[in-house]
């Protein structure tokens, strides 16, 4: 059987700034006084005045007549608030609509607002006239408000005090507010608890006097296990951002009412150890490294965003074997990479890393020695991914032949031509490019032995992994002069943060370019990035969308028709029966269910009415070689 409604208290909600985003009175300055010269300013003094009265800095009845008393509106402008507050409502209350249809006589808005624009937007959800208790206006003959019923218990100092005793509500009754007015109820012993609402403006005032604070009425739903829309609510995930990723990141993942710390730099393993505690989402880039240690102490841990193309700073089959899905940027900054690589090789083939400190330091040094074009030279791309593919078509375009090597068959572009060894390219390439992936086993890819078999005089540009390259051997090749010139963007070894001084053998070398990992810091590229990575993993706390994680099996999932169960388990027989025999046991009807498996885990998606039996919610969990279980609705 279903389990059934939990009796809700009366529940006593503030109007302006609580259930809409914004307060009434100051929207409605906003309207009348279009075109006033003086708009900005009246308006400020009524929202300060607003603040003041909220706060408890102004007694409520001063603030409410100051505020009337700047306010120039009439009767016609009020359908103009109303349509502009009916797309203010906050966005948790619009969220639960359905909570609302569900509890009839149960809610109350208690409002020091007004009437006239309170009842037509509470209506929509519900909620009758004879459940909003307001102040109401008062209007000359021509139709100019001048002010407020004065008989209305509202309109006073301690309104809401009043209002609730003379309503006489027999039960428990809470107090969801935004206004040190809203707290007073409770102090003076007619709610039995007062939650500050946050979502649209927190008041230091009011939620240090708080039973509860909640920075959406999803929260205060869970908190009070009354139906929801939400499974869980957003603003208990919490988000821990590393490294500095562009802005929007935050940004998007704040929009969606996550918790969101930043830390500017990398952390090593202790420090990440001390702080991934609670962490829902983590978010980094090549520095910080997500090992067994810090996934041993990750305990709330769902997935990490790496915003970069590579994952080898990621234990990704440990992620895997806890149920964390890993998700990253595999096009984002491909072009920026790209861009950075022709550039570097036209920089190098022309001596500008000789030439541009001479000339800093008054030295001319006009000479042709050792430049050359690029066009009609071989350039040998090592590892012909996405980056390396897009620079065969560009180096093409600006006249060079293009060599490649894959371990992996890859269709080549253009007039590309494949080597079969990585000696073949080797020995013919004038410009050798890495852009390979830092797996354990290309460490020292280009070590001793490969850098003797490029041509004398040859090029070397590594925008991949620093430990790709084995940077004392190309140190001593360039020192030798066996070749001609090294663009290096990647090291073993890279400073955390932009204080720490940074060390290698190449600085100070002839004709060597070095960059601090700057391959993919455009504006455009970190951008794609912030904006790519969020919403992969949104998509999968959301819906259970694993498109494009590196890590789990890739599921492209229908939209939702109801409650959706997402079981990861480790991928052994019997485990899809064992989970249908629960829901079966439970009669639950099932409307859709998808599974995909990869070595080590099974991913198991299944769609099912939203009535149903919780106690099947706690037999999946127990089902053997369970991961991770949750139900999202």
């Amino acid at each position: 059987m279903p389990t059934p409604t939990p009796l809700l208290p009366y529940l006593i909600i503030d109007f302006d700034s609580t259930f809409t985003q914004v307060e009434g009175l100051d929207e409605l300055a906003d309207i009348a006084l279009q075109g006033h010269p003086d708009q900005e300013k009246v308006v400020d003094q009524i929202r300060a005045l607003t603040d003041a009265g909220m706060s408890g800095g102004l007694s409520f009845s001063e603030s409410l007549q100051q505020r009337l008393a700047l306010l120039p509106a009439r009767r016609e402008h009020l359908p103009l608030l109303v349509a502009r507050l009916k797309t203010r409502v906050s966005d948790s209350i619009v969220r639960n609509r359905g909570f609302f249809e569900q509890f009839p006589g149960r809610v109350y808005i208690v409002s020091s607002g007004f009437r006239e624009f309170i009842e037509p937007v509470v209506a929509d959800f519900g909620i009758g006239p004879d459940f909003v208790l307001a102040n109401t206006f008062t209007f000359d003959a021509d139709g100019r408000i001048t002010g407020f019923d004065p008989d209305n218990v509202l309109s006073r100092d301690g309104g809401k005090i009043e209002q609730l005793r003379r309503l006489d509500l027999h039960g428990d009754v809470y107090v969801l507010g935004d206004g040190y007015t809203d707290y007073q109820i409770r102090e003076a012993g007619l709610a039995n608890r007062f939650y500050a609402f946050t979502e649209n403006v927190s008041r230091e005032a009011v939620t240090s006097r708080a039973d509860e604070v909640v920075p959406s009425f999803d929260e205060f739903l869970y908190q009070n296990k009354l139906p929801m829309t939400l499974s869980y609510p957003k603003n208990r995930i919490k988000v821990l951002l590393l490294e500095n990723p562009d802005p929007r990141a935050a940004e998007l993942l704040r929009a969606e009412g996550y918790q969101v710390d930043t830390v500017p730099g990398g952390l090593d393993e202790d420090e990440l150890v001390r702080q991934i505690e609670g962490v829902s989402i983590l978010g980094i880039r090549s520095k910080t490294q997500v090992t067994e240690r810090v996934l041993d102490a990750a305990n709330r841990l769902i997935a990490v965003g790496a915003f970069c193309i590579g994952t080898n700073q990621i234990d990704l089959t440990g992620c895997m074997q806890r149920g964390i899905a890993v998700f990253n940027a595999p096009f984002s900054n491909t072009r920026s990479v790209v861009e950075l690589a022709l550039g570097e090789i036209i920089v190098l083939a022309r001596r500008i890393p000789e030439k541009n400190p001479k000339m800093h330091r008054g030295e001319w040094d006009k000479s042709a020695r050792g430049a050359f074009e690029i066009r009609g030279k071989k350039l040998g791309i090592i590892g012909y991914g996405n980056i390396g593919s897009q620079l065969s078509v560009v180096a093409e375009a600006v006249g060079m032949q293009v060599l490649y090597y894959d371990v992996a068959e890859k269709l080549q572009l253009g007039n590309a031509v494949r080597c079969r060894t990585l000696e073949e390219l080797l020995t013919q390439a004038d410009v050798v490019t890495l852009h390979i992936d830092g797996r354990p086993e290309n460490e020292n890819f280009i070590g001793a032995r490969e850098l003797a078999q490029m041509k004398p005089g040859a090029l070397l540009l590594n925008n991949a992994r620093g430990h790709v390259v084995d940077v004392p051997a190309l140190a001593a090749a360039l020192r030798s002069g066996h070749l001609g010139g090294a663009a290096i963007d990647v090291f073993p070894y890279e400073p955390k943060t932009n204080d720490e001084t940074f060390e290698t053998e190449l600085r100070g070398l002839p004709n060597v370019l070095l960059t601090p990992h700057i391959g993919g810091s455009t504006a455009e590229a970190q951008r794609n990035i912030a904006e790519f990575v969020p919403e992969r993993i949104m998509q999968y706390v959301n819906t259970g969308n694993t498109q494009q994680s590196v890590n789990f099996p890739n599921i492209q999932l229908p939209v939702q028709p109801g409650h959706r169960l997402i079981h990861i388990h480790a991928n052994v027989p019997g485990v899809l029966a064992r989970i249908n025999n629960v829901l079966a046991e439970h009669h639950v009807n099932i409307l859709g269910q998808y599974l995909k498996t990869n070595e080590h885990i099974g991913y198991v998606i299944t769609d099912i009415d939203k009535e149903y039996d919780q106690e099947v919610i706690q037999a999946l969990r127990k089902v053997e070689h369970t991961i991770k279980f949750r139900v999202l609705y």
